[in-house]
Order: structure tokens, then sequence, then C-alpha cells
């Protein structure tokens, strides 16, 4: 068995065992570089492939080789160009145009009138996948973006990317349309804020322009909204969209959206529109763990020509948890810094250079009662008085126990001032906080709830 033939086993049996996502994903490109003595050289895309296939697939890659070859021992991986003929079905993908796609080609002039619509696509050539540094924290998330952009409109659709600001969406959103007009520069591609559509549609409406507003979205190939989550409680908005929605989705056109929450999660959501982000693949981009920030500092370092001791490094990454962009933004003060005086950063000028960033958000600022009260009203959608009042309605009592838990494990009251604060006897407080302990680690929907209310509460 030749080189070639002996990994297109390994990847039929790979395939099986791993998602489709990540299949796509780490081993598009990939191909054997040589054979000799048990120690076999994988031939990979990119440094982000190296590193997982060395590190995270490494046992099930040799345990795949050793079912045709039983002397393989150890594997390693060189970052090369794959020859043409290899990998070229991976994906699954098919270059035979559909009957659509030879339609439109064929009366392409038919779309002249309406070509400006997609001259600006408003996408950053900078969003790459291969600038994306991948992390337990948004591996899925990249594995399904990168699916969608090899597959449009076929395997998930729509596809819904919630987490956090400033945990990299935007960068994953973008690289799906950057990727798609690598591979087919014809293709029609808009990239918008949920502000920017809103904004958009008011114009038109007020131009009389709204029949040209919704024939240039129902053109496109892949529509990407960001930050679907202002559309909330502007009905007009939704209306307008979902209609959009469907006419892109019933001739499978590709929809990607983003939120900082779930659909589940977004107030005052029309239902139809709820059921249709549900309706697709969700996935979250989690805070990155430490091994990761390092990593995109270390990315970032590269892009600056600049280097910085490891020391340094870990400690920026130690200190700086929740958000990329103050991660970036971290690490742009410290270059500046070096270069305005030219004194090469060590822990001690890193830590004045950072002492502003440095200041832990949640003890900058004395949370209070009311701020509790005021926020878990807002999220719940009910008012402040019932929760003081003694009403039993589940409507009310799971959110008055949840004020109960968080004035124990944020503001570390005891259960007597708070059984007063609430005109009711210390146990229903102990209680409170008990049961809702208990239901965080069992009900995976209160604890995105909660987070998300700590997370309002300390902005």
């Amino acid at each position: 068995m030749n080189n070639e033939d002996l990994w297109k086993a390994v990847l039929g049996e790979i395939e099986l065992s791993i998602s489709k996502p990540q299949f796509i994903t780490w081993f598009k490109d990939t191909f054997i570089v040589s054979n000799n003595e048990g120690h076999v050289v994988i031939g990979v895309p990119n440094g982000f492939s190296k590193e997982w296939l060395e590190n995270k697939f490494n046992t099930k890659i040799i345990k795949a080789l050793r079912n045709f070859q039983d002397n393989i021992n150890e594997i390693s991986c060189s970052i090369q160009t794959a020859p043409n003929k290899l990998n070229r079905n991976i994906d699954g993908a098919t270059k035979t145009p559909s009957l659509k796609q030879t339609v439109d080609l064929k009366n392409k002039s038919a779309f002249s009138p309406q070509i400006n619509f997609f001259q600006s696509n408003n996408l950053n050539p900078r969003y790459t996948f291969d600038s994306f540094i991948v992390g337990e924290n948004n591996e899925l998330a990249r594995a399904a973006c990168y699916a969608v952009s090899q597959n449009p409109g076929i395997q998930y659709n729509p596809l819904f990317i919630y987490g956090d600001v400033g945990l990299g969406k935007t960068h994953l959103l973008q690289s799906i349309g950057n990727e798609l007009i690598k591979n087919d520069p014809e293709k029609k591609i808009i990239y918008i804020s949920s502000e920017g559509f809103t904004t958009e549609l008011v114009n038109s409406i007020k131009n009389q322009t709204i029949d040209k507003f919704k024939e240039k979205y129902q053109q496109t190939d892949l529509l990407i909204i960001d930050d679907i989550q202002f559309i909330s409680g502007k009905e007009k908005t939704q209306d307008i969209f979902f209609h959009i929605f469907n006419s892109l989705y019933q001739v499978n056109k590709q929809i990607v959206i983003s939120s900082d929450r779930p659909p589940s999660h977004i107030q005052i959501l029309e239902d139809r529109l709820r059921s249709r982000f549900e309706g697709g693949m969700i996935a979250d981009v989690g805070n990155p763990d430490l091994e990761t920030r390092i990593a995109i500092l270390k990315s970032k370092l590269l892009e600056k020509n600049f280097d910085l001791d490891e020391s340094v490094l870990r400690f920026i990454a130690e200190n700086i948890k929740n958000n990329i962009r103050e991660l970036e933004g971290a690490l742009n003060k410290i270059v500046a810094s070096f270069e305005l005086n030219k004194k090469r950063p060590d822990i001690e000028n890193t830590k004045r250079i950072l002492s502003s960033l440095l200041v832990d958000k949640k003890n900058s600022r004395k949370l209070s009662k009311k701020d509790i009260v005021s926020t878990v009203a807002a999220f719940f959608e009910i008012n402040k008085e019932d929760l003081l009042s003694k009403s039993r309605k589940k409507k009310i009592a799971l959110p008055r126990q949840i004020i109960m838990y968080l004035f124990k494990s944020e503001l570390k009251m005891s259960y007597p001032e708070i059984g007063e604060y609430f005109k009711r006897d210390h146990t229903t407080a102990l209680h409170a906080f008990k049961k809702i302990e208990v239901d965080i680690k069992k009900n995976q929907r209160l604890k995105e709830d909660l987070e998300y209310i700590n997370n309002l509460i300390l902005d």
C-alpha cells in the first residue's frame, strides 16, 4: 500500500470516529510526506493543524495507521502544501454547478442592475480561519463555521454563534465570508450588523425603496448578521427579516447569525424567529483558557514582529482572562511603551504599564442590593414590587430565589439579613440559596441565566 492509499484508508477510519466539522477542520489538505521505520510524517496546511494533529489526535492517528501497518510507533507533522490530487473530496463538496447556478450563469445579465449591491460586502480580509486561534472554548464554533464555508446552505443552516463581547465571534463570521470568496469570487455576500440592517430598512421605508431593499437581501448567497440581539423589540425589523430569512432558506442560501446570548435568552423576540434560529446549528464561543490566551498573544506578536519573554506573556494571560480585545489592548500598550521608552518589558514594568487594566472588574465598583434586584427584575420582565410581595407564583418565586442566592454569594449577606430584606424568616433565604446552588448543577438553562445576569450586574 503506497502512502496515498494508506492515508486515504486512515482518513476513512478517522472520519467514522469524530464529527464531520472536526474532520473537515483538521484533516483537510493533509497527506503523508514520508513513512520510514515506523515514523510517519504528515503534511498539514498550517500551524494550527500541526498543533492539533500532534497533540489532540496523535493517539487516534497512530491507532488508525496501525490498522494497516502495525509497525507505526510515532507521527509528526510538517507544514506543507498538499499535492493537488490529494484531499480534493475530503469536505464532500462538489465542483459541479447546481441547476440554479447554471441558470444564474446563463442569465447573469438579468442581475446587472443590482450588481452594485455586492461590490462592498463589509468583510475585513484580515479575518481568516488561518489567523483564528483555536482552543477548547471555540473549537466547535470554529469547526461549524469552516464547514459552512465549504458547503454553504447545506450543512448547518442557519448557523447561530453566540458568546460574550470580545471573544472572536466577528472574526469567525467574517472568516466564513472570506473563505467563500476565496473559493468562489462570484458569490454574493452581505455582512452587516443588526443595527446596520435596521438603519438600512428605515432609510428604505423613508425613501420608498423597500422593494429594492428586500431584493438586495433575497439575492445574496451568504447573509451574515452580527449582534442579532439588537432587533429585540423592533417589530418591523423582525417582520422584514423573517420574510428575508424564509426566502433565503427555501432556496438553500446560507444564513449565519451571531449574538451575545442564545436564542432562548433574547428578550422580546417573535416566537417564529426564535424557532428559526433554534432550527439550525447553535454553537457558543466561551472564554479562552490560559493556553489559548498565550497562543493568541504569540500570534499577535508575530503580526507585530515583536518578541516578549515567556514569563511576561504568561503574566498578561493569567491576569486578563475574559476578553480577547482587552488581551490585545494590553499587548498593544506594552509594545507602545517599549517603542517609546526603548526599555524591554519585564514582569515589574509590565505590572506598571497594565496597572489600570489589572483592576478586577468585579471589585472596581461596590455592588448593591439595588443593582441585583433591578437587574433580575429586568431580566425576568417583572416589577421590583412583585419581588418583594408575598406572592408565591412560580413567575415570582424563582427570580426571588435567584436574588437571595446572589445576595448571599455576591454580597456575602447573612441569611437573617436576607430574610429581613424580604420580610421573611431566615430559613426561607437558606432554602433559596441551597435550592439554586443545587439546581444550577443540573439545569444548564438556569446556569446560563445566572451567568448572564451576573454579567449584566457587572456591566
